[in-house]
């Protein structure tokens, strides 16, 4: 009996014991239990991963030891056993303020839990910067994977999200519209102008924004948010990065610096990237339709083809950019804050690589065609006001100014006239922006006003006489684009976990442009566009149980027409040019979409998205007729007339998928990939494919990180798109393309293995190394004019102070 007893007090004893080396980890705000934390000594030595529940063992810990808290999203924290007991077993983590995964912006013009957005936004830091070192905007983006990315030449990347691309995306940087009223509907390269090391944060907005953002943002809204000034207590402080980059494949050599000057009110900050690409040198593994045997130069007075000595160096790729940053930050007390942010970016000539490997009858077709510096300098200024009035707790004041220069110059074979376009924008833009907080709601609202002015100019130049006269201009000079717009949404937090979220937006908007009748005889003298616009959303976010997160949204967008689309004389392609249509309006896009988010264990995750978006009204280019005419004559050669049209519907539709499973404390799995369809309604009411619609794509990593070495084996792919599945304007353009068995064009699926490694040298100093496409494949991304780079090495330096 007393035996029994003795044992009953033992197990007691052991159990209560047991009890006392359990902790539970919990967000200090909410009180929330946070899964998934980090638990290890100074050495790492020994570790453990909290619960579901935020539970954990430290039975295995020493009682002298320091014990180390880690999660994404929260401040780290470094606690005594002692202190842990002490405190009831209980370990509180601050959510960090900076931490994208928690808090984001995209999803309005304020600052809003990740959590309880409706909508998937896609996250990128300045640590993934630093481990994928992306060249530009474009590949720091793709990096994601779940942004597919079209090049036409290696200055350049054009996203697509969801099966939109060009200016059916919007990209804003610091809170700031970048979309012109020259974005097109082809393919962009306006985000290769944001310098990658220049940016803070990188939120990707994933389905449609208008309510929020206006036009163009119906597939998506790429947010870039540059360096902030930071303030300095006390006495003046001083800080900064130096950055330097090499890549084998282009010969790369990438220099950046920025610093810091703090006062204890008062910042400045100063940022200065350089980088000089050399051509681009494409893998040895793969179609040999990709290959360069051949190219054009001037010799003697002629244009001469000349043979390649390296058929996989990619002729005339090359070009050098320079970016600069200035930010100064004021804030007089508690309740203002006062932002100054000046950007500026600039690139040498840089060719069009897949207009140069054209040919026609066995030559090629052109001898030149190459932008001209592309030009953007942005000039913004914020006032941001907290306080606790009757109509707002937060307002913020933004005023921008942007200037925006292209050109583009092209000279046939062994013709004597090179054609030159160039085209300024200067942008202007306000808007005036609202957060009112209630006990379970936020109310955010607002009002925006855009101004654009466009000038256009074209010539004639012949490069024996020298002579020089004027062409017709690319678009209306002196057209102007306009839009009002007030807006509202409002986010209802009905319990712990359910959130409801919704909103409304009315756009007005205002097109000019007057025809220049010397050169084309139009039906029309001018184009005047005077529309509106309603956009809804409404979404639920619900935590069904610690298992399941479930997202419902229902939005739609619209893309107001710009003087791209009313006013653009172009080439669009060999034996055709788009010509002016004043007769266009908007086009809209009905979305909904449902997401789940599903958690079995405490160190796996699944998401998983799928939707279904219908575009009314669509504004394509199809064969026109001008004033009776389907054919005219565009520099010297007859053209089939074509022209922007509201003449068609289209769907997209498509599944994401994703992973996420810590295997340990220092290994991760995680993976992601996309299957986008898509299908555009033709004239006589067939469907054919939609030309944005990306093949199957996605990326897998395995990550260890321990101490302060990191690495990254990752492996990204590309599924195939038969000829039967290429879009009728892909088609045509079998020079982009592999042929397959029958001889025609396709866009075969490709893969390459990946490996980056990271090492902490010390706390200033940083070293990466990467080696990319270790396969060497050759290989294009879908709908682009050059070749990827083949295998790649990459090294890079920072230094922090």
């Amino acid at each position: 009996m007393r035996a029994s007893i003795a044992g009953a007090i033992l197990l007691f004893c052991i159990h209560s014991l047991s009890n006392a080396q359990e902790i539970q980890v919990l967000e200090q705000t909410s009180n929330e239990p946070i899964p998934g934390v980090a638990v290890f000594n100074p050495d790492k030595s020994r570790s453990t991963i909290t619960d579901l529940d935020g539970k954990a063992n430290i039975s295995r810990f020493e009682d002298s030891e320091m014990i180390h808290f880690k999660h994404m999203g929260h401040i780290d924290a470094v606690l005594s056993k002692a202190a842990i007991v002490a405190n009831n077993n209980k370990v509180y983590l601050e959510q960090h303020e900076n931490q994208l995964e928690q808090v984001v912006l995209s999803a309005g013009r304020f600052r809003m839990s990740k959590e309880e957005t409706t909508q998937k936004i896609v996250s990128l830091s300045p640590a993934d910067v630093q481990l994928f070192s992306p060249q530009t905007a474009a590949d720091l983006l793709e990096s994601s994977g779940q942004v597919f990315v079209q090049k036409s030449q290696m200055g350049g990347g054009s996203p697509m999200i969801r099966g939109f691309s060009a200016n059916r995306l919007l990209i804003t940087v610091d809170g700031v519209r970048m979309n012109t009223a020259i974005f097109r509907s082809g393919n962009l390269q306006n985000v290769v102008s944001v310098d990658p090391l220049a940016v803070e944060n990188t939120e990707v907005l994933i389905g449609p924004g208008s309510v929020v953002y206006g036009s163009d943002a119906v597939g998506g809204v790429m947010n870039f948010y540059t360096l902030k000034p930071k303030f300095s207590a006390g006495k003046t402080g001083f800080s900064g990065n130096a950055y330097s980059r090499y890549a084998s494949a282009n010969n790369e050599k990438t220099l950046h610096v920025d610093f810091n000057i703090g006062r204890e009110n008062w910042a400045f900050l100063t940022g200065v990237t350089y980088s000089d690409f050399e051509d681009l040198r494409m893998g040895s593994d793969g179609p040999e339709e990709y290959l360069r045997p051949e190219y054009v130069i001037r010799q003697g007075g002629q244009d001469v083809v000349v043979n390649n000595s390296n058929e996989k160096l990619q002729k005339f790729t090359g070009y050098n950019q320079i970016n600069l940053l200035q930010k100064i930050k004021y804030m007089p007390g508690n309740d203002w804050d006062f932002n100054l942010g000046l950007i500026y970016s600039t690139t040498s000539d840089f060719p069009r690589y897949d207009r140069l490997i054209q040919k026609r009858d066995g030559e090629f077709r052109l001898a030149e065609w190459y932008y001209g510096p592309q030009t953007w300098f942005m000039g913004n200024f914020k006032i941001n006001k907290e306080g606790n009035g009757v109509i707002y707790d937060k307002a913020q004041l933004t005023a921008a100014y942007q200037f925006f220069e292209e050109s583009r110059n092209n000279r046939g074979f062994n013709e004597d006239i090179r054609f030159n376009s160039t085209e300024n924008v200067d942008a202007s833009s306000m808007n005036l922006d609202f957060e009112k907080d209630f006990e379970e709601s936020r109310l955010f609202y607002g009002t925006e006003y855009v101004h654009n002015l466009v000038t256009s100019s074209a010539s004639q130049f012949n490069i024996i006489s020298e002579d020089s006269q004027a062409e017709a201009s690319r678009y209306p000079d002196g057209s102007t684009w306009q839009s009002l717009a007030v807006y509202l949404s409002y986010q209802w937090k009905i319990n712990s976990k359910l959130s409801f979220q919704s909103g409304a937006r009315y756009n007005h908007i205002l097109v000019d442009a007057e025809f220049d009748e010397r050169f084309f005889d139009f039906p029309f003298s001018e184009a005047n566009i005077n529309t509106g616009a309603l956009t809804g959303s409404a979404g639920i976010n619900w935590k069904q149980n610690r298992f399941f997160r479930w997202k419902v949204n229902l939005s739609s967008a619209f893309r107001a027409p710009n003087i791209d689309d009313v006013g653009k004389i172009f080439d669009s392609e060999p034996g055709a040019v788009v010509v002016p249509n004043p007769d266009l309006k908007p086009e809209y896009a009905y979305n909904g979409e449902l997401g789940l988010d599903w958690t079995p264990s405490r160190n796996l995750q699944f998401s998983f998205a799928t939707y279904y978006t219908r575009l009314k009204d669509a504004m394509v280019r199809r064969d026109y007729q001008l004033d009776g005419e389907t054919e005219i004559e565009y520099q010297g050669e007859p053209s089939r007339v074509q022209a922007i049209q509201n003449a068609s519907k289209a769907y997209v539709y498509g599944f994401e998928a994703g992973v996420a499973y810590n295997i340990s404390v220092a290994l991760r799995l995680s993976s992601q990939i996309n299957l986008t369809k898509g299908e555009e309604e033709q004239e006589d009411g067939t469907k054919v494919a939609l030309r944005h619609a990306a093949p199957l794509f996605g990326n897998t990593h395995l990550t260890w990180h321990k101490k302060r070495l990191k690495f990254d084996l990752f492996a990204e792919y590309n599924g195939q798109l038969d000829y039967q599945d290429l879009a009728p304007s892909e088609k045509g353009k079998a020079y982009l393309y592999a042929s397959d068995q029958n001889g025609n064009p396709y866009s075969p699926s490709w893969y390459t293995l990946n490996l980056s490694g990271q090492y902490e040298i010390s706390e200033a100093w940083l070293a990466t190394v990467s080696l990319e496409n270790i396969t060497d494949q050759r290989y294009r991304t879908y709908s682009s004019g050059i070749a990827a780079a083949g295998r790649n090495l990459i090294l890079a330096m920072k230094y922090s102070f």
